[in-house]
């Protein structure tokens, strides 16, 4: 049983530094290159909405400025 665990360790080592196999490093960065690219969509969405939302107070500052101007 030990001889098992050590020769899969063993063998695990290998197949790393082999480089036919991908490293912990490489799954680490895969993983979060995946969530840094999931946050830039959410953040874009963010950013899209509070466009949105100043186009929208632009327009109603329009709208009070010209009817401000009216009254006068």
């Amino acid at each position: 049983m030990l001889e098992r665990r050590l020769s899969g360790t063993l063998g695990q080592k290998v197949w790393e530094e082999s480089g036919l196999g991908p490293s912990a490093d490489i799954d680490h960065l895969q993983r979060r290159i995946s969530a840094l690219e999931q946050e830039l969509v959410d953040k874009n969405r963010e950013l899209d909405e509070r466009a949105e939302e100043l186009e929208a107070a632009r327009a109603a500052n329009r709208d009070l400025t010209r009817a401000l101007n009216l009254q006068h």
